[in-house]
């Protein structure tokens, strides 16, 4: 079932801080506080919905244009040779937080991702990479 008290619900409500770099009417595009890749944002629906098994058909079509907006954005942002779009479901499948989400990280060649130790990114650097890419989506 879904719980409403999960992270990504708290920060659609306004209860928990997020760098935002995108807003529609159904989607959210935040940074990632534990960084895989600079520039790594995750895209969330605004409705709730526990992952790709439960979510509504209108929730997954503005995730995946979301989501490919935000491919474009982080790639031109970043300057990256490629993107790694990642979206696990359920706890066999890699999902932690159980609010739908897709990971956007700018990829360079050559460069693995970096480890999930949970350690936080520093609030300026994810203030900096937030900037460069609502620059690129305004294409300033």
């Amino acid at each position: 079932a879904y719980d409403p008290t999960n992270v990504f619900a708290r920060i659609l409500r306004g209860e928990l801080p997020s760098h935002t770099v995108y807003e529609d009417a159904e989607t959210l595009a935040i940074m990632d506080i534990m960084p895989r890749a600079d520039g790594h944002v995750l895209v969330i629906p605004k409705a709730a919905c526990r992952n790709v098994f439960d979510a509504p058909a209108d929730a997954l079509q503005a995730v995946a244009l979301t989501t490919q907006r935000l491919a474009r954005a982080v790639t031109t942002a970043f300057a990256a040779d490629g993107v790694t779009i990642q979206q696990f479901n359920e706890a066999a499948g890699g999902q932690v937080v159980f609010h739908l989400h897709v990971h956007v990280m700018p990829r360079h060649e050559g460069v693995a991702l970096r480890p999930h130790t949970g350690a936080m990114e520093k609030p300026e650097i994810l203030v900096a990479n937030a900037e460069k890419i609502r620059m690129a989506l305004t294409g300033g």
